[in-house]
């Protein structure tokens, strides 16, 4: 059976009839047979792989679109607008999830030695094709699950292996930085940490840049970089993301949910949310 073939059959048999993502020994696994909304998330350092289907993810005005066989890699929290863009009940959307960890990207950078890898300018997220070593990773991995005795002793060694063909992959000089503790990636990630724990509050740059250890105009070109926004823009995303996860359950409440994730105007609560989501809202990126 083709490695993708395989991870398509063991993900529409592990998620089967769970409406949300399934968590197991470390990965995610998801199904759906039908097209989404576009919702809001923060999304945290992964590889997400999609075995069927398509989805597109949203960093402020940058678009990335992935189907089958392509996987997306983000190093640092990132608030996205993401939506499935391609799924039937014939042929569900299917996706696989693994968290990229810092301490083994570190470790495998040490062992491997000093490599020319070219700069990394763009933002912490980037789409590509998942070549066959990836994937037959990916799939051993998977397969670890019908033998519960193996995975505590073999499924570190094939989570090693998947960041290490990450690290040899495309994105080679993206991903490395997971793992840097002085890099651009890990100073902008502390920053953005520092922001959700603070979304809903006044935040002051000077206060931001002396809790990651940088200057305000470093902190701002970096982050920029990284988000592909400012630090105030990113907790903004934050705000109405959460906003909008509130009003699903409570739309009545408009106000108040406003003032809950830190806007003192409701107009201006309102007024931001529809800019943000209304033109999302005719858009189904099929």
């Amino acid at each position: 059976m083709h490695h993708l073939d395989e991870i398509r059959h063991r993900i529409a048999r592990l998620a089967a009839g769970s409406p949300r993502p399934v968590r197991v020994e470390g990965m995610t696994v998801f199904s759906t047979e039908r097209v989404t909304e576009p919702l809001g998330t923060v999304t945290e350092p992964v590889i997400a792989l999609v075995a069927q289907g398509s989805k597109r993810s949203i960093l402020n005005d940058r678009v990335f679109d992935y189907h089958a066989g392509q996987y997306l890699v983000a190093t640092v929290d990132l608030p996205l607008t993401s939506q499935i863009t391609d799924a039937t009940p014939a042929e569900p959307f299917l996706a696989f999830g693994l968290p990229l960890q810092p301490s083994i990207v570190a470790q495998l950078l040490v062992e491997a030695g000093p490599t020319a890898v070219p700069t990394h300018d763009g933002p912490g997220i980037a789409t590509s094709d998942a070549d066959d070593t990836l994937l037959d990773a990916v799939v051993r991995l998977l397969r670890l699950l019908d033998e519960p005795r193996d995975i505590p002793v073999l499924a570190p060694g094939v989570q090693r292996e998947i960041h290490w063909r990450l690290l040899n992959g495309p994105h080679a000089a993206l991903v490395r930085q997971v793992g840097l503790a002085d890099s651009r990636m890990t100073l902008v990630a502390r920053a953005t940490e520092w922001i959700q724990a603070h979304y809903d509050q006044v935040i002051r740059i000077d206060d931001l840049a002396r809790e990651v250890g940088m200057s305000v105009s470093s902190l701002n070109r970096h982050f920029r970089a990284v988000t592909a926004m400012s630090p105030l823009q990113y907790q903004k995303q934050l705000r109405l993301q959460k906003a909008r996860i509130q009003l699903i359950a409570a739309s009545h409440d408009v106000a108040a949910i406003g003032h809950a994730v830190g806007y003192d105007s409701p107009s201006q609560f309102s007024r931001e949310y529809r800019r943000m989501f209304e033109p999302l809202a005719g858009d189904r990126g099929g």
